[in-house]
């Protein structure tokens, strides 16, 4: 991989780990178009290391508070939300790393994101639960969702943001809810897949272009988040459906015609 390539997944990354349009699906399409697939996992994992670190940036002040109170509200709820999360992980992860290696499912998940994402932005109109409102059952459902988003196409962002949604939770505070529970979420997935990196590395990588991509991945990140929040205050979620579904229905077709 050289620095052009790392460059262009790294922004790839960033950028659609917080937009609700599947990091993971379109890190599989950037690396499958590089001729990079066996650097899957190490690519993965090093590229989510820097969009770890972008939304702990935005929510450097939000960390703080939960570190030095780890069971107060916020953090029972983000512990309340990444269990299930947790768990399917755990119990799927064989199911997940053949699916996500074959790829073969990937059309229809972005269909499926989409698909959601249309469902709740029209679901019941306006929520009205702010943060304070948000119960334990609510955190429960929404880290199922996201364990569910572990599939590479189905949007992790989408899905919890949808899920909130679906709770009568207001846009805004889904987007800030779903951006915390990316924190445990991302990290624990960096920790988990640690001790296969570097059997998964090979000679694909090469560390300068590692480091571009990390950083890359960090800096679009950053500016992903705070413009998801600022769409969500006032905008809509049509536009990513109406995205992944057309993005889905290419890789269909690409795959129905043998090119893919």
């Amino acid at each position: 991989m050289d620095w052009l390539e790392a460059t262009i997944l790294g922004i790839i990354q960033g950028l659609t780990e917080f937009l609700p349009i599947s990091s993971t699906g379109h890190l599989y399409l950037g690396r499958h178009l590089f001729g990079l697939d066996e650097a899957g996992l190490f690519l993965d994992t090093m590229l989510h290391v820097g969009t770890l670190a972008a939304v702990m940036t935005v929510y450097f002040r939000e960390l703080i508070t939960v570190m030095k109170n780890p069971f107060g509200r916020l953090g029972r709820l983000l512990i309340a939300g990444t269990v299930p999360t947790a768990v399917i992980g755990i119990l799927f992860e064989d199911f997940f790393e053949e699916i996500s290696r074959t790829g073969v499912t990937i059309g229809w998940e972005f269909l499926a994101t989409g698909l959601i994402l249309w469902v709740s932005d029209n679901w019941k109109k306006h929520g009205y639960k702010q943060l304070e409102d948000i119960s334990y059952t609510d955190a429960l459902i929404i880290g199922t969702f996201q364990g569910a988003a572990i599939l590479p196409a189905v949007s992790r962002s989408g899905l919890t943001i949808a899920a909130a949604l679906f709770r009568r939770i207001d846009k805004a505070t889904a987007a800030y809810f779903s951006f915390l529970l990316s924190i445990p979420a991302i990290g624990g997935g960096v920790v988990f897949q640690g001790k296969k990196l570097f059997e998964s590395a090979g000679e694909a990588v090469p560390l300068s272009s590692l480091m571009i991509g990390t950083l890359m991945s960090g800096l679009f990140g950053y500016l992903a988040v705070k413009w998801m929040i600022s769409v969500l205050k006032r905008g809509s979620l049509k536009g990513f459906a109406l995205y992944v579904w057309l993005l889905g229905t290419v890789v269909l077709a690409a795959q129905f015609a043998g090119v893919f």
